[in-house]
């Protein structure tokens, strides 16, 4: 059974973390295109800007079939954080409990911002409108109500920086796993290091007992 729980930890482990290297692989992609516009002390050129445009046009107009491949591969990330807290033990409730918080929060970022601005740069529609409407309440400098909406350079700076606050929540997801990996590891190694003290120390009172019988029989 322990056997079997362990295998269990380690396959869902695995779904985990080959969709976050999958998505991190496909953020790496578009560094590039994002490394000109938040990356440089220069200023972007019109170059860059129409560079990053007509990719991201490009990933919109994908087939279908894309976007239902990227969609299964979230899934199974989900589905090993379920697998790994279904029963949790007190790591998984620290280290994947928290790893699953991260993965959301990626999650919110690609619905909110990344799929949202492919549809307003595929469809070319700047100045239009805010967030959903959203106002800058707070926002130094702007007073509520006349917020402008983002034009398209602003836009395309936005998504890049949503690139980018994706790309640290996984790596997040990362060190956490591979941080419950290294305290499991240890924890283990205690534990067969106590193991052998104590029939070290078992192996001792025995020897000390059949000396002291020894010497009650002479």
């Amino acid at each position: 059974m322990v056997l079997d729980g362990a295998r269990s930890q380690s396959f869902a482990t695995f779904l985990i973390l080959c969709p976050t290297s999958f998505f991190l692989g496909i953020l790496f992609s578009l560094f590039p295109y994002d490394y000109p516009l938040l990356w440089t002390a220069s200023v972007p050129t019109e170059a860059n800007f129409q560079t990053l445009e007509k990719h991201l046009c490009f990933l919109h107009a994908s087939p279908p079939i894309i976007a239902r491949i990227l969609h299964i591969v979230i899934a199974v990330g989900l589905l090993g954080f379920f697998i790994k807290l279904y029963r949790p033990s007190e790591s998984n409730m620290l280290f994947d409990g928290a790893s699953l918080v991260l993965y959301m929060c990626g999650f919110v970022v690609y619905m909110a911002n990344i799929v949202k601005g492919l549809r307003v740069i595929s469809g070319g529609k700047y100045n239009i409108e805010l967030v959903e409407g959203e106002v800058a309440v707070g926002v130094e400098g702007v007073i509520p109500g006349e917020e402008k909406p983002l034009g398209r350079n602003d836009s395309l700076k936005v998504l890049s920086a949503s690139n980018t606050i994706l790309a640290l929540v996984l790596v997040g997801v990362l060190v956490l796993q591979a941080g419950q990996w290294y305290a499991e590891r240890k924890q283990i190694q205690e534990t067969e290091q106590m193991d052998k003290e104590n029939a070290a120390a078992g192996k001792g009172n025995v020897g000390t007992q059949r000396t002291v019988s020894g010497k009650k029989k002479v």
